[in-house]
C-alpha cells in the first residue's frame, strides 16, 4: 500500500489520517501551495493518476523504468531526476515531480533523505518565497537533492586524499589499494547520475524560449543551475583523480614486479655460468677418475697437478668468453 505524506505551506504537515486520494484537494484548499508525496505507489495510485489528468507517458514513465526528462503537457509539467535512497548501499533511484496549478506531487520507490530536508525548508520557508508559488517548491526540492550530495563528495574527496597517500607512501605496504580505487570510481559514477540529470533538468527549465518556469524564480534555478554544474566538475575532478592515482599505483605494481624479475633473472644468470663451468669439469673430473690406466703416466702425483692446472686454464677461458659475449 502506497504511503502518502501532504505539506502545505499554510497548514504545514497535515495527519495522513485527515486525508486520502480523493479528497485532499478539498483539504488544502486554501492553505497555500501542497505537496503530496507518494511512496511505493500503487494501482490504486496510478487509477488516481489517470483520473485527474496525468498524462499516460508520465504515468508509464512513473510505474515503469523512468529516466531523466522535463516535459511540458496539456495541464501539468512533468520531471524526473535521480536521488540519492537511504539504504546502505549508495545508489540513486528516480523521483517523479508532477506540478500542476499549486500542487506538487511528488512519486518515489523508495527513501529518499532528500526529501525529508525538502519538508523542513518548506516549514522555514519566507512569505516571499512562498509566493512565488510552485515553482519555489521545485526549486527547494531539487536544491535539496543537490545539497544532499555535498558532503558526500567531501567524504569521496576525503577518501581519494588517504588512497592517493596511501599509493606514494614508500615506508608501508597497505592491502585493498586498487579495491578501494576500484570502489571509490564506481560510487562516483552513481553520484554522477544524479548530479547529471539535476544539471540537465535545470539546462531544460531555463532553456531560451521554451522556459518552464516563471520568470519570478529565474533567479533561484540559475543559482541551482551553477550549483549543479559545480558538482558535475567535482566529480569530474575526483574521478579523474581516481583514475591517475590507479593508473600510478599499478605503475608501481610494474615497477616493483619488474625489479623482482631483474634480480631473479640474475640469479638464474649466475647459476648458469656456475651450471657451463661446472659441467665440462664434471666431465673431466669422470673421465681422469675411471678405474683405469691413464695414458702419458697421469695417474701419478705430478699427473693430478697437470689436470687440476688445465681444469682451472678452461675455466678461466670460458669466464673470458662469457664476458667478450657481455652475458658477465
Amino acid at each position: 500500500m502506497a504511503e502518502l505524506r501532504l505539506q502545505t505551506t499554510g497548514a504545514g504537515v497535515i495527519p495522513s489520517s485527515e486525508f486520502n486520494l480523493d479528497n485532499f484537494e478539498e483539504v488544502v484548499k486554501g492553505k497555500g501551495t501542497a505537496w503530496l508525496d507518494i511512496l511505493k505507489p500503487d494501482d490504486e495510485v496510478k487509477q488516481w493518476l489517470e483520473s485527474t489528468g496525468v498524462d499516460e507517458l508520465a504515468v508509464e514513465d512513473i510505474f515503469g523504468h523512468a529516466s531523466d526528462t522535463v516535459q511540458r503537457f496539456q495541464n501539468h509539467r512533468f520531471i524526473v531526476v535521480r536521488a540519492r535512497d537511504a539504504d546502505n548501499r549508495l545508489d540513486t533511484e528516480p523521483v517523479a515531480i508532477i506540478l500542476r496549478g499549486n500542487l506538487m506531487i511528488t512519486v518515489r520507490g523508495t527513501r529518499i533523505p532528500a526529501l525529508d530536508v525538502f519538508s523542513r525548508r518548506l516549514k522555514t520557508a519566507d512569505d516571499d518565497e512562498i509566493a512565488i508559488g510552485v515553482d519555489f517548491l521545485l526549486y527547494e526540492l531539487l536544491d535539496s537533492i543537490a545539497d544532499d550530495w555535498t558532503p558526500i563528495l567531501s567524504e569521496y574527496s576525503n577518501k581519494l586524499d588517504d588512497l592517493e597517500y596511501r599509493v606514494f607512501d614508500p615506508s608501508t605496504s597497505y592491502e585493498g589499494l586498487l579495491e578501494g580505487l576500484h570502489d571509490l570510481k564506481r560510487l562516483l559514477r552513481e553520484a554522477s547520475k544524479s548530479i547529471e540529470s539535476l544539471q540537465s533538468s535545470c539546462l531544460r527549465l531555463l532553456k531560451p524560449g521554451e522556459r518552464l518556469i516563471d520568470e519570478s524564480s529565474l533567479a533561484f534555478f540559475t543559482d541551482l543551475q551553477q550549483l549543479a554544474n559545480a558538482l558535475v566538475k567535482r566529480c569530474s575532478a575526483y574521478s579523474a583523480g581516481a583514475t591517475s592515482t590507479r593508473d600510478s599505483y599499478l605503475s608501481h605494481v610494474s615497477m616493483d614486479l619488474a625489479r623482482s624479475n631483474a634480480k631473479l633473472t640474475e640469479v638464474m644468470t649466475t647459476l648458469t655460468i656456475i651450471g657451463a663451468i661446472m659441467l665440462p669439469l664434471t666431465l673431466i673430473t669422470g673421465i681422469f677418475g675411471m678405474n683405469t690406466k691413464l695414458p702419458a703416466q697421469l695417474d701419478e702425483i705430478g699427473g693430478f697437478w697437470t689436470i687440476m692446472v688445465g681444469m682451472i686454464l678452461f675455466s678461466i677461458i670460458m669466464l673470458s668468453w662469457f664476458r667478450r659475449k657481455k652475458w658477465i
